[in-house]
């Protein structure tokens, strides 16, 4: 009886430790056992591609992110009006290829309902938003390469859309279709699970899967020759642009071909249906980071640039100075000295007053004086003849010092002391003895 006993308890045990046991040994390197199997590809360190995808696909997502907000930030600096009207298609570029690195985790997951369904819908329509942005740049690059203005930017925000709204109608019917046709033909009636399977979005075939992405491959074939024009319009400033667009169109068409060739030939050929999944996922992160590299950082470092319009502009009016300098550049064929008449007319002239010896030098050829002021005859030097007849003689006796109605203003005082200074002091010792006064009181 104790014998029964024991082996029943080891029995139990054994009963209620297997399925962990199991768990333990089903569960990948790296993975939690407690972790839902459909996500075993984000932690196995036994098929490291997951991994590294999922690295690559989360650089890609920050990128992309940080790059959007600066091309949203740089609106107000940005001083050319013809690439402005460019930002809205560019912005929306952008959320279409964070989207593509978005849809590398969909790709890395294992099968299931929502992730086949994701993927069938979204690659499809994720890549037509991106070669939409492409088409309508190229557009309006070949009318500014021509007559540097170009369509409007809602113009091309609509022309963009259109074109992305022509795929999510194909991808939908498209996939409605053949769920509800797969679901009606291969599966017996009563047979709900069969049912299920059957119409399931990941029981879709390789090349049924690329047939209906022909509308896109059109729109990247339209980018790709709608930018060769580009390089030989009229004006050159387009043309790297064009350039641009030109690049990420055909590492698109190269990565392209190579997926598209592994998914339909390459993985049946080696009997590995295992390797569709990391094909599509490679296919998602190279081409996102080529339209990251190739268009999107050059697009950015180009934005905020000036125009050569603009440019020559800014140096035929520079910011005014108040400096020596500006004022020369600025008068550069008139004269100095023709300055403000109204104050040169109202003062009065000036005697012999202290000058600079630095005074003759003025930036300019006297040759330049058109009319003669009072600062051109310092510069020229006294004239011939005497004082008085160029200047008039101003008193302390003049009835102007006595009069009401004026006043006598410092440089008449001035020009008075000035000119009776240099009289000899003999005049007034002999004016001081003819003095009546100076009699009496001796």
């Amino acid at each position: 009886m104790a014998l029964r006993e024991a082996l029943l308890t080891c029995l139990g045990l054994s009963l209620f430790l297997l399925p962990g046991a199991r768990a333990q040994n089903h569960a990948p390197p790296g993975c939690s056992p407690d972790l839902n199997p459909l996500y075993y590809n984000l932690c196995d360190r036994s098929g490291a591609w997951g991994i590294v995808l999922e690295a690559v696909a989360g650089a890609g997502v920050v990128t992309t992110f940080v790059l959007t907000i600066i091309l949203v930030a740089s609106l107000p600096f940005v001083q050319d009006t013809k690439k402005r009207s460019l930002l809205g298609t560019q912005v929306f570029f952008l959320l279409g290829t964070l989207g593509l690195f978005c849809l590398v985790f969909a790709c890395v997951v294992k099968p299931d309902f929502s992730t086949c369904a994701s993927r069938r819908f979204l690659f499809g329509v994720l890549f037509a938003v991106c070669f939409s942005c492409l088409v309508a740049h190229a557009f309006a690059l070949n009318f500014l390469a021509r007559k540097n203005h170009g369509p409007r930017g809602w113009v091309l925000f609509f022309v963009a859309l259109l074109l992305t709204l022509v795929e999510v109608i194909i991808n939908t019917e498209w996939l409605i279709i053949t769920l509800v046709r797969r679901g009606g033909e291969d599966s017996p009636p009563g047979n709900g699970s069969a049912s299920k399977a059957a119409a399931s979005p990941c029981a879709i075939a390789n090349a049924d899967f690329v047939m209906a992405l022909i509308y896109v491959m059109l729109l990247l074939l339209s980018a790709f020759t709608g930018a060769w024009p580009i390089l030989c319009g009229r004006f050159k400033r387009w043309r790297k642009h064009g350039v641009f667009v030109l690049l990420a169109t055909t590492v698109s068409i190269a990565i392209w071909v190579v997926w598209i060739v592994m998914y339909t030939f390459g993985n049946r050929q080696h009997n590995s249906p295992t390797w569709d999944d990391p094909t599509l996922a490679i296919a998602l992160a190279a081409n996102a980071w080529a339209f990251v590299l190739f268009y999107v950082i050059p697009e950015v470092s180009q934005v905020t640039k000036a125009s050569p319009e603009q440019s020559y502009q800014g140096d035929l009016y520079p910011t005014r100075g108040v400096g020596y300098e500006t004022i020369l550049k600025e008068q550069k064929g008139q004269s100095m000295f023709v300055e403000n008449k109204a104050f040169s007319m109202d003062e009065p002239a000036s005697a012999k007053r202290p000058v600079s010896p630095y005074s003759g030098y003025n930036g300019q050829l006297l040759t330049s004086v058109y009319q003669p002021t009072e600062m051109a005859l310092m510069h020229k030097g006294p004239s011939e003849g005497a004082y008085d007849v160029i200047l008039p003689r101003a008193t302390a006796n003049s009835q102007v010092m006595g009069s009401a109605n004026s006043t006598l203003r410092a440089e008449d005082i001035y020009a008075a002391q000035s000119h009776q200074a240099p009289t000899p002091p003999k005049d007034d010792k002999n004016s001081q003895a003819q003095s009546p006064q100076n009699k009496t009181r001796w």
